[in-house]
């Protein structure tokens, strides 16, 4: 019988048709565990991951028993769960003879609600796939909602405005849900009762319904994470690039870039080259990556040195090669990509 990760990795990522039908049958199968904790949802289109895991540090501070989902994984399939690998293995078990059907994210959602609820936490700090309202993580009944923030994601499923995205995002609360919106232009399309403005500080209190006076630091890998002379972060949308430039300690770097299809590759290009005037386009094992090659034309206008090498670790070396012994290099543009780089050592 195949590993638990080779079965995991055998499922199609990606649905037919999106929608919650077969989620809500797989947790009906596994006896409702998202009913046995409360809850906390995080939704946006950039920081959720580092949103879950401050939340779920804050709230341990304060002594509770917390498990966090986030998504997608650098590390390793287990980083999702915040968990360890033995641990990660034993939760798609719980899974697996269930499972038929299901999608990669529904599996990855299901066994994370299933071990919390093994687990028996306190809290559930979950981190929505993509979008809201028909993601998989829209099966919990969550007691506090943040919005982080909402760019231009995905188009062809969640809509072409960011107004039109918000309201996927925030279809996700229900009407008791104390919501906390990272950005206050949103507060007309939430019907809740109980809106603030914050964003992980604020939903952790809003959860415990009090101040907390902890600080923690979170660091998530291929999240502004340094390797000696690199920089890994895996910014996949013209925000999250200008976010990723106001931090750079320099702007010299030689950029090692993949991005998915779907994404916005010239705004996103656009902004990154303030970070230095040399690419190389490369491609990750998402069966979105754009290939490298075409990622290197769009690339050409935006840089004055462009290469393509489809091989992410190839890619890599010759990036390294260009910046010197002590030159700087910017890993970027997708975490699949880092995901990748991760895998290889």
């Amino acid at each position: 019988m195949r590993s638990a990760v080779d079965w995991l990795e055998s499922l199609s990522p990606w649905p037919e048709e999106f929608g919650l039908e077969r989620m809500q049958r797989l947790l009906r199968d596994l006896g409702e565990p998202q009913r046995r904790f409360p809850s906390i949802h995080v939704v946006g289109t950039k920081g959720k991951s580092t949103a879950t895991r401050t939340i779920a540090e804050l709230l341990r501070a304060e002594g509770l028993r917390v498990g966090a989902y986030t998504s997608p994984h650098v590390a390793g399939w287990h980083e999702r769960l915040d968990t360890d690998p033995a641990t990660f293995a034993r939760a798609l078990e719980r899974v697996r003879p269930h499972a038929e059907g299901a999608t990669q994210f529904e599996v990855l959602t299901a066994a994370a609600l299933a071990e919390f609820a093994a687990q028996r936490v306190d809290a559930a700090v979950v981190e929505a796939g993509l979008g809201g309202r028909l993601d998989a993580t829209n099966t919990i009944d969550a007691r506090v909602v943040l919005l982080t923030n909402v760019g231009l994601e995905h188009t062809d499923v969640l809509g072409d405005t960011r107004e039109a995205i918000a309201r996927e995002k925030l279809a996700v609360a229900g009407p008791d849900a104390i919501v906390i919106l990272g950005e206050p232009e949103w507060a007309p399309l939430v019907a809740a009762p109980d809106v603030r403005v914050g964003g992980a500080r604020k939903t952790a209190e809003a959860f415990l319904g009090r101040r907390i006076e902890h600080e923690v630091d979170v660091r998530l890998p291929g999240r502004l994470e340094r390797r000696g002379e690199e920089i890994w972060d895996g910014a996949h949308t013209p925000e999250a690039a200008a976010w990723l430039l106001e931090r750079l300690p320099r702007a010299d770097y030689v950029l090692c870039a993949s991005m998915l299809a779907d994404k916005d590759a010239e705004g996103i290009l656009e902004r990154l080259r303030g970070a230095g005037s040399i690419l190389v386009a490369t491609e990750s094992s998402n069966s979105r990556s754009l290939p490298a090659k075409e990622l290197a034309a769009r690339a050409e206008p935006y840089f004055e040195h462009v290469e393509s090498i489809a091989d992410p670790v190839a890619a890599l070396g010759r990036a390294r090669a260009l910046a010197g012994p002590a030159g700087p290099v910017l890993v970027t543009g997708s975490l699949y990509l880092l995901a990748d780089l991760s895998a290889d050592g």
